[in-house]
């Protein structure tokens, strides 16, 4: 991999500016190497799993291979056979520690096995796992009256699902319903799940089937890096207009997307587009559908919810993922008139809204508030985004520092000015990270974007770890 990164030269004194900018005091402390960068040394933590007795990495690879679907696929060359974590740690069968730096992607809000989620969970299972919503529980009903207080004006209205791709299809049918209309404008680089109706409304062919998926149009993105009006929003929300005069009646059910797209690479939508777009499709009679599965539940630390960044309010808001720290949980939340719409026929979801999955919720709610996880995003996270934008100004392998609070994304380019996808140096350096004890993501159509989205109760020293070990690989290529 010699000679993939084109590092500036800097002078001598730049260099050792440069240094006290992006190291650490722990990799100060360590013994430079003849690159002149540290070995990155992992924060203490005070917990030691308990021996792991179960089968092996290979056998359960093998396992895998034989009875799990071959559309399961797994990030790097060995696959990790992860078996414990704690907070934001996960182990592997030989206890080994690992910094989460993906949170289970977006999913672990809290932190792995948060005392008071599990104790809620437990709690709840040995009184009663699974009943219907047919029947009365107060468990339900305390979650949707603690979400609704979250969310701005008349939103207060829940129906909960499993997954975000359960909560977005329902999202879709409800906007259908209430309007008369058909058509739907979501994103191009969106994803919105894998259902019937929600691949229609992501729009990255390679999480794309050749099946029927009708009535999603899909608009320019509003890409300040990639896209063809920079971070000029109001121009991009124009895309927006001609769609529905040319590609519609006139008359749409709704606009769907997210304030930050996750697996399209952490695209922060330019400012200014979301107003806009909003005031075009309420014209043509349509809702706004915030997908907040990702970007929701704090994660991005300014706000709660990522559509309040925008200064917009949306008709329905769908949420899963940091929902219930990873209990299979998703929720549609919507206006009382807009939820009507649902009474016209029978529409049931068995396992939505169940007991145990509700009481983690709520859990999840109380804890963001007890811990000020929220703070916490916006601290660290704003930390963490100075410390890779630093590691930017050091290599040109960086094209672009992007997200907000915990939900952050390093785009890797060969060029800066052509920005070619430097997908092989991303594979390389998050294999290499890995072995130093850090895990990232990645994403991006172009598979070239490391998606950093770890708990929320990540700290300074870990965002120190997790820079440092980036730094230390690429100094090495």
């Amino acid at each position: 991999m010699q000679g993939l990164i084109g590092r500036r030269v800097l002078s001598g004194t730049a260099q050792s500016l440069l240094r006290q900018r992006c190291f650490s005091q722990v990799a100060q402390s360590e013994v430079l190497r003849d690159n002149g960068v540290a070995t990155p040394k992992m924060p203490p933590f005070d917990y030691t799993p308990p021996p792991y007795t179960g089968p092996t990495a290979d056998e359960i690879f093998a396992q895998r291979k034989e009875y799990l679907s071959p559309s399961m696929f797994y990030f790097y060359n060995k696959p990790l056979n992860i078996v414990d974590g704690k907070r934001q740690y996960l182990f592997d069968e030989s206890g080994r520690r690992y910094l989460d730096g993906f949170g289970g992607i977006a999913t672990v809000s809290c932190g792995h096995c948060h005392p008071d989620v599990v104790e809620a969970i437990v709690n709840q299972t040995k009184r009663i796992q699974h009943s219907t919503i047919l029947y009365l529980n107060h468990a339900i009903g305390d979650f949707a009256q603690a979400l609704a207080s979250k969310l701005p004006a008349n939103l207060k209205v829940v129906f909960f699902t499993n997954s975000g791709t359960e909560a977005n299809e329902l999202a879709m049918l409800i906007a259908r319903l209430y309007t008369g209309s058909h058509d739907i404008i979501s994103l191009r680089n969106a994803y919105h799940g894998n259902a019937a109706g929600t691949m229609g409304a992501t729009a990255q062919g390679n999480w794309k089937f050749n099946v029927i998926q009708s009535g999603v149009h899909h608009a320019v993105n509003p890409d300040p890096y990639r896209g063809v009006f920079g971070a000029d929003g109001e121009k991009y929300a124009n895309d927006v207009q001609d769609l529905i005069d040319f590609g519609t009646s006139g008359h749409v059910a709704g606009f769907m997307c997210e304030a930050i797209q996750g697996v399209g690479g952490i695209v922060e939508l330019a400012q200014g587009y979301l107003p806009a777009v909003y005031n075009s499709v309420k014209k043509a009679g349509g809702l706004f559908i915030a997908d907040e599965v990702q970007c929701g539940f704090a994660r991005t630390g300014s706000n709660f919810w990522g559509f309040e960044g925008h200064g917009v309010v949306p008709d329905i808001v769908t949420m899963a993922k940091g929902i219930g720290n990873g209990i299979p949980l998703g929720a549609v939340v919507t206006t009382p008139e807009v939820a009507e719409v649902l009474t016209r026929r029978n529409y049931f979801n068995t396992f939505g809204g169940n007991p145990v999955c509700t009481a983690a919720g709520l859990a999840v709610l109380k804890v963001i508030e007890k811990e000020k996880l929220q703070d916490n995003a916006f601290v660290v996270g704003s930390y963490l985004k100075e410390r890779l934008n630093a590691l930017k100004d050091k290599y040109e392998l960086i094209g672009d520092v992007r997200g907000r609070g915990l939900m952050l994304g390093v785009e890797l380019v060969t060029d800066r000015e052509l920005k070619t996808p430097a997908k092989a140096e991303t594979e390389h350096i998050m294999e290499n990270m890995k072995d130093l004890g850090v895990l990232i993501g990645k994403g991006g159509f172009r598979g070239n974007v490391f998606r950093i989205t770890p708990p929320l109760c990540f700290t300074k020293d870990d965002a120190d770890f997790l820079v440092d070990a980036m730094d230390y690989t690429m100094s090495k290529i």
